[in-house]
């Protein structure tokens, strides 16, 4: 198992490329057990997730080759197996997606329930309602989601919250489902929207992707087609994140900024300069520490709650007193108490951390609880004094493509090493 070693203190500065999106690629994967022949996925990261991904396909009777550095082929034509075992879904929730591709495409699949995890619980009632109101039968069973089908028939279904992988679930059981379906309080992500662009280029009849209403017609068939996935907004407003708190300057390359306005509105707010021009954003941020605002995470476009460890690490040097509001996850604020370890002062009540910014904040050796804690204590070490060891990395590898050789040619001092003390 590896740990970071960073030596805070340098001001990041010069060009970052962002890659393609992980919450992208991984419907888009999915989306290919939906019509069975040969497709090619496009600005794919080379990450843990996407790998896990591959595995499910590969044995659901998938062909996953990458073709180069960011592109994979897949051939679906194989495909007959219905099973998403426990031993990958437990891996990564989004294997989940495999339900409603694994119906639209078989009419049938049975999928390991993926329960909770360490930000939450995330339950799936609202896929599995869903589905019933297209025409499914649904039955859990030894703890697996058994899922079948004799016809898809269209439904008007509204969710109780909003819900990505839900939206995206029920729209690909849904484009071959006789007659219209309506989602109503649909997910509103940029990543959804991906994916109904590429269903539409497989033929499938949408409309509304983007709005909380989204509707769909039933066809026959689609055809398997080439893709690629939008870049990752994400990583983009980790990089201004941790820009702001070394008081860096650096400039985006491939990326949407539209995509994270919200972020880049509160980054302004703490008095970074941020300049948007096409595909780039250019950002910098004086050498004065930075002024503390509230965030409240919300569905998009709103705050996004994977944006909130980060920005919680960028207050803990504020000047000011931040109140930062978590209503997406239960229990997405563990990085707080690591961030103290650091000299941090943070205060947790209920689902809302009140943040006191301090002058500056130490190394320390820090522990990660999930990907975007990892991210946050990646950005307070790259800004505290001496050095600090964040163990448990393999969570950021889930969702970062090579992000300490993005953060070296910033100029940042952080290592990969072997953690002995955490065994192999």
């Amino acid at each position: 198992m590896d740990k970071f070693i960073i030596e805070g203190g340098e001001r990041l500065k010069g060009k970052v490329r962002i890659s393609g999106s992980k919450n992208a690629v991984l419907p888009a994967l999915a989306a290919t057990l939906l019509q069975r022949g040969k497709y090619s996925i496009g600005n794919v990261p080379r990450l843990m997730d996407v790998t896990t991904m591959m595995q499910l396909l590969d044995l659901l009777g998938a062909r996953c080759v990458w073709r180069d550095e960011h592109t994979i082929d897949i051939d679906t034509t194989g495909v007959e197996n219905h099973v998403a075992p426990y031993e990958l879904v437990k891996k990564m929730r989004a294997s989940v997606l495999a339900l409603g591709a694994l119906i639209g495409g078989l009419r049938k699949a049975t999928v390991s329930y993926p329960g909770g995890c360490a930000i939450g619980e995330r339950p799936i009632d609202l896929h599995l309602k869903g589905l019933s109101a297209l025409g499914c039968d649904v039955a859990i069973r030894e703890g697996y989601v058994d899922v079948t089908a004799k016809k898809l028939k269209g439904a008007r279904i509204v969710f109780d919250s909003v819900t990505v992988g839900g939206t995206e679930n029920l729209l690909m059981a849904a484009v071959f489902a006789k007659g219209e379906t309506l989602i109503e309080n649909a997910a509103r992500e940029p990543e959804v929207v991906d994916l109904a662009r590429m269903l539409k280029k497989m033929g499938a009849r949408i409309e509304g992707e983007g709005t909380a209403v989204i509707r769909i017609l039933g066809v026959g068939e689609l055809n398997p087609c080439a893709w690629d996935v939008i870049e990752d907004r994400i990583e983009a407003g980790t990089f201004l994140a941790a820009c702001g708190m070394t008081r860096g300057s650096i400039v985006l390359e491939n990326c949407v900024p539209e995509h994270i306005k919200a972020v880049i509105d509160k980054l302004t707010e703490t008095g970074m300069e941020i300049h948007c021009d096409g595909r780039t954003i250019k950002a910098s941020m004086s050498k004065r520490r930075p002024l503390a605002v509230d965030i409240r995470t919300v569905p998009y476009p709103g705050f996004p709650t994977d944006m909130q460890a980060q920005l919680m690490a960028s207050m803990t040097t504020s000047k000011g007193v931040s109140a930062i509001t978590e209503t997406i996850f239960e229990n997405r604020m563990m990085h707080a108490a690591e961030l103290r370890r650091m000299g941090a002062d943070i205060r947790v009540v209920g689902n809302t951390a009140i943040v006191h910014g301090v002058e500056s904040i130490s190394g320390a050796k820090v522990m990660a609880t999930d990907l975007r804690a990892s991210a946050s204590l990646i950005i307070a070490g790259l800004a505290a004094y001496g050095k600090t060891e964040v163990s448990r990395i393999y969570h950021i590898d889930r969702g970062y493509e090579r992000i300490e050789e993005k953060l070296k040619n910033l100029g940042a001092r952080i290592e990969r090493v072997k953690d002995e003390n955490m065994g192999a």
